[in-house]
């Protein structure tokens, strides 16, 4: 599987949390170190390379007496030494033990109340208690530590295939923060389901979406995601926004997989996620004193909005309801509902009339907050725009002013804000925020020396932050679905599109997972844009080539082939299958 494991020891049975909740399989991997130092006299310090969630094995051959050691654990590094007092909520545990020779022990971190009880997600007692560490330091060995006498015992999903996904570019930083964002989903999959990292252990709704998106970069099984989605049926959280992406959970399962009687099992459900209890006669959620101080969240942490101005009529809770509606309509065509289909659409059209008519600013150009003030943050503006709302003719002046405000928001609110940039033009910039200098960039995290991604940019942004958070790792599915360009275009992926955003880059390659087999996409520009395309059986594409300047027609297998412009694209006026090669003359 790769060069870390040296075994694995399998528990491919889909196991149930204590709450009652079934989660998806997952199995423990034994990890050889790479590298031990001998640091002191009788103390070692144990590298395995990248933060996993898991304990020790370990097995004294050269001991001839029994000898406790003290082991310590930890996620961070302190002047050479594993950090006994790491800030925030970065992980540090130590424990003593009893070694005997050629005796195997399991090696745990001592019980955690904060997550190892409910309401928690639970991992089998039988593993022992699991943490997020890196280094570990052995302290009273008395020999040489050897490689063959540790191990770490670490947990992930049992379906994730660590080459199934690949992404290389010509910026070498955007591959690093690929690699770090690629491995923090299969870190983070130890629970069985979505969790929002170690502080808490639970299941949150947009944690879960935000790495449903990335999850089905690197893994096309779709349980992991609905066994969170279950959980979060019988387990919602309390923000405004958190429920609406319930529904964006459902419409992604469903363009994932094409399953509509895993929809149908939910439907009915999902209506409830709709937030039409606060609907108002003009269409539009209204927010009560108590909604606006306790569950409508904007962006978080609470520093992180921008400077919001909260009012009764919420800009950004309104553009969640709309794209929810907007999506639970399409679902409810997939479920032969025609009457609730155009029900909801109509509601979406309405609703979006008020909408345009009492937050947009036509002096400014932007979204305001909420009905009731003139201040426009990024959030009021990004979210209308990655959801489509923003009139075709004021799109351009809201992603150029989007541009210049820059990262003013969280790592949560950059899912949507670089989705907004890729989608409308902005390819450049948005590639840009992702690898930018400073403290407020993936790039911040991979000079840090992260190997998973982090619940806010920084610490001084969070204090209590946890260092394994995977609502952080957007670029998983960011990269793969603009800068290869690969996204479904039909349920299940019977029929893509690929529409490489390149930006400032010269070349992209990479490979993903589909329900029909893998997928593989490269392309290369210089005096010419060039794509490589492998499909899968069963698929076919729709393909759509951004025009360089100068070109006049495209070609496939060097002959040329019916295509139109449409603004900044080449869009090919056939689908396409099997392995072809596309080339803008």
């Amino acid at each position: 599987m790769g060069k870390w494991y040296r075994s694995a020891v399998m528990f491919g049975v889909t196991l149930l949390s204590a709450v009652g909740q079934d989660v998806a399989p997952t199995h423990l991997v034994e990890q050889t170190p790479v590298a031990i130092r001998k640091i002191a006299p009788g103390v070692f310090l144990v590298d395995f390379g990248r933060v996993a969630f898991g304990n020790l094995s370990l097995t004294p051959v050269h001991s001839t007496v029994s000898k406790a050691v003290e082991v310590r654990f930890g996620e961070a590094l302190k002047d050479g030494r594993v950090d006994t007092h790491p800030p925030g909520s970065v992980r540090y545990a130590e424990v003593k033990v009893a070694t005997h020779q050629a005796t195997t022990m399991i090696v745990a971190p001592p019980v955690d109340a904060r997550n190892t009880t409910a309401p928690a997600v639970l991992t089998p007692p039988s593993w022992g208690v699991l943490m997020p560490f890196r280094w570990v330091e052995v302290l009273g060995w008395p020999r040489e530590l050897r490689a063959d006498e540790i191990s770490r015992r670490a947990v992930f999903d049992s379906t994730w295939v660590d080459d199934a996904a690949t992404f290389h570019s010509s910026d070498p930083m955007l591959d690093r923060v690929w690699d770090l964002c690629h491995y923090s989903i299969k870190a983070t999959t130890f629970a069985g389901v979505f969790v929002d990292g170690d502080r808490e252990r639970l299941a949150y709704e947009a944690d879960a979406y935000l790495t449903q998106l990335s999850y089905y970069a690197g893994d096309a099984d779709p349980r992991m995601a609905r066994a969170t989605f279950e959980r979060l049926m019988k387990f919602p959280t309390w923000p405004s926004e958190w429920a609406p992406q319930m529904i964006f959970m459902a419409y992604a399962d469903w363009m994932q997989t094409g399953d509509t009687v895993w929809l149908a099992a939910h439907y009915e459900e999902l209506k409830t996620k709709l937030l039409e209890e606060r609907v108002s006669t003009d269409g539009l959620v209204m927010s009560t004193p108590q909604l606006i101080s306790h569950a409508d969240i904007v962006d978080w942490p609470i520093h992180e909005r921008d400077g919001y101005v909260f009012t009764s009529v919420n800009t950004v809770v309104n553009a969640f309801h709309l794209r929810a509606l907007e999506e639970m309509s399409q679902l409810a065509e997939a479920q032969g509902k025609a009457k609730e289909a155009a029900k909801f659409l109509e509601q979406k059209r309405t609703a979006q009339s008020t909408f345009q008519e009492k937050l947009f600013d036509p002096v400014q150009g932007l979204y305001r907050d909420g009905v009731g003030t003139e201040h426009a943050s990024l959030h009021a503006n990004l979210f209308p725009l990655a959801f489509g709302l923003v009139p075709s003719n004021e799109r351009p002046k809201v992603a150029q002013w989007l541009v210049a405000r820059g990262m003013a928001g969280s790592v949560y609110a950059a899912q949507y804000l670089l989705e907004a940039l890729f989608e409308n033009g902005e390819d450049a910039d948005a590639l840009a925020l992702i690898t930018a200098p400073g403290d407020r960039s993936w790039r911040h995290m991979v000079d840090s020396d992260a190997t998973i991604t982090w619940e806010a940019w920084d610490l001084k942004y969070k204090p209590n932050q946890d260092t394994n958070h995977a609502w952080g790792a957007a670029p998983a599915n960011l990269l793969p679905r603009f800068v290869l360009g690969a996204r479904p275009l039909t349920p299940g992926w019977g029929r893509a599109l690929i529409q490489p955003h390149p930006g400032t880059l010269t070349s992209a390659e990479g490979r993903m997972p589909t329900p029909h087999g893998e997928m593989s996409v490269r392309w290369k520009r210089d005096k010419h844009f060039t794509l490589a395309l492998t499909l899968p059986s069963g698929m076919t594409a729709k393909v759509e080539l951004p025009a360089l300047e100068g070109s006049s027609e495209v070609r496939v297998g060097g002959t040329p082939m019916k295509a139109h412009r449409e603004g900044r694209w080449w869009i090919l006026e056939k689908d396409l299958s099997g392995s072809v090669m596309i080339e803008e003359r």
